[in-house]
């Protein structure tokens, strides 16, 4: 399978300069049809919207969190393998986490019920999303190799990753329960494209005293690299038909998999508000075109040893590969296409917000206020200040962040929206997001780590989201 080495290099590497980040500026922004996506309780006051196909929902992130792509390619007249070398494999550890997720959405549509207390929503997006962890003991094989090692193990636990490439259809629903609660729920069908998972791996490789060579070199390992979906693309690739094989793959041709997500929201007072969602509760089951591979067992050897008495007549054996087939069987290497379950990366949002300033009071022609559409409408204000906290499972924990925000609306035509973000990856992290109404049209735009955009290259962390929406507010 030719294309299989070439993509896991490109998702290594490639994705050791991405950083998931959640969606801290969409979030609580009730103005854009989008915050539906990151929690299905929302207080909406649309009569009903649709994005714009491809252009409704875009969102990317870009970074690291030790090193920048500046690091290693600035032209600064250092040779690039002492780069590597100095910025790569002898900084980073294996607790940073790389990760990244992108979306695009195909489809998505809202409308109000005959009961003006719930709303509707579906449509259907493309994600990928990658986690993993810089493998530092593999690096330090790679560069250095194990001689001069004496005694130190070389962790084969440093490997862990996982990543996917899935279509996903959704269902919601919106429902006003009294003027104080809202809540949502909203189904997913996962089509999956591409899966690549190795986690939890164990084992280590050590060099210690031997007693008949200088060395004894030790390996165990318990490692494990499940994969779905390359083959079929490797094949495709032959004939020139990749886009047909991702399109199939995409509508229910490959992986198939359920998730759910659950949202609300509930007033403490007329200005002060809570939120919290659970997003992507779900699983995938991979039984097309799977591959996993093992490597597991023990071995310990002094490298190769000769009885010259009695060798002396059989001097032309292969003395080397006799070596290799005692470490092979000891330590054997395993495919297989066994059908695997793995669950979706859940995310968790929180929010507290309060409201303040003068109301927003409704126009002839926008009857924009929240829920404007329910039997228990509320007033909106100018001024909206709080804070919100996101979590996301990943291999070796949740990633986590704590955000202070500020939202100013601006009459019925537009909003901003300010943060700052703290996590691991970033302690200087400003974003600004806005949202323009120019009659049915919603157009909205937002950036994050707003400081780092002076130089790119050297920044370790950048996103942006935007997207385009057609709203109505008619009245009933």
């Amino acid at each position: 399978m030719k294309l299989i080495p070439g993509y896991f290099i490109l998702i290594l590497f490639g994705c050791h300069f991405l950083l998931a980040q959640n969606k801290q500026l969409l979030y609580g922004f009730n103005e854009i049809p989008q915050s539906l996506m990151v929690n299905p309780g929302v207080e909406t006051d649309f009569r009903w919207y649709g994005g714009v196909p491809l252009l409704s929902g875009v969102s990317g992130y870009v970074g690291s969190n030790a090193a920048a792509v500046n690091d290693i390619f600035a032209v600064d007249g250092l040779d690039i393998n002492d780069k590597v070398r100095n910025r790569l494999v002898n900084r980073l550890g294996p607790s940073d986490e790389l990760s990244g997720n992108v979306q695009l959405e195909f489809l998505n549509i809202g409308f109000r019920s005959s009961d003006l207390d719930i709303f509707y929503s579906f449509g259907a997006y493309l994600e990928f999303d990658n986690i993993s962890y810089w493998p530092q003991d593999y690096a330090i094989l790679l560069f250095e190799g194990n001689a001069n090692q004496l005694n130190r193990r070389f962790n084969f636990g440093d490997l862990s990753m996982r990543g996917s490439m899935v279509n996903v259809f959704h269902f919601g629903i919106n429902k006003n329960i009294d003027k104080d609660i809202t809540i949502g729920v909203r189904g997913k069908i996962y089509s999956g494209i591409l899966d690549y998972n190795s986690t939890g791996n164990k084992g280590y490789l050590v060099n210690t005293e031997g007693q008949n060579n200088i060395l004894n070199t030790t390996l165990s390992a318990d490692l494990k690299l499940r994969s779905s979906g390359f083959g079929d693309l490797d094949n495709a690739a032959d004939d020139d038909n990749v886009a047909s094989a991702l399109v199939k793959r995409a509508l229910f041709g490959g992986d198939l998999g359920l998730g759910v997500d659950l949202g609300f929201s509930y007033h403490l007072s007329e200005r002060t508000v809570i939120t919290g969602s659970v997003l992507d509760l779900g699983f995938m089951y991979h039984s097309g075109d799977t591959q996993s591979y093992s490597l597991k067992g023990n071995a310990s050897a002094e490298g190769i040893e000769i009885n010259i008495l009695e060798e002396f007549g059989n001097l032309n054996r292969d003395f080397w590969q006799d070596l290799v087939d005692e470490v092979e069987e000891l330590v054997p290497f395993e495919s297989s296409n066994k059908a695997y379950v793995t669950f979706r990366p859940t995310k968790i949002n929180a929010s507290l917000r309060h409201d303040f300033g003068k109301p927003i009071g409704s126009q002839e022609n926008c009857d924009c206020s929240v829920t404007a559409f329910s039997s228990n409408a509320r007033t909106r204000y100018r001024n909206s200040a709080g804070v919100h906290v996101y979590a996301i499972n990943r291999p070796r924990g949740p990633q986590a962040a704590v955000t202070g925000f500020y939202l100013r609306r601006l009459g019925n035509i537009m909003a901003l929206k300010a943060t700052y973000t703290a996590d691991k990856f970033s302690a200087t992290n400003l974003g600004l997001g806005v949202s323009l109404q120019a009659g049915p049209v919603n157009l909205y735009a937002m950036a994050d780590n707003l400081l780092s955009y002076q130089n790119i290259a050297a920044s370790n962390y950048a996103s942006f989201q935007l997207g385009l929406n057609i709203i109505s507010w008619n009245k009933r």
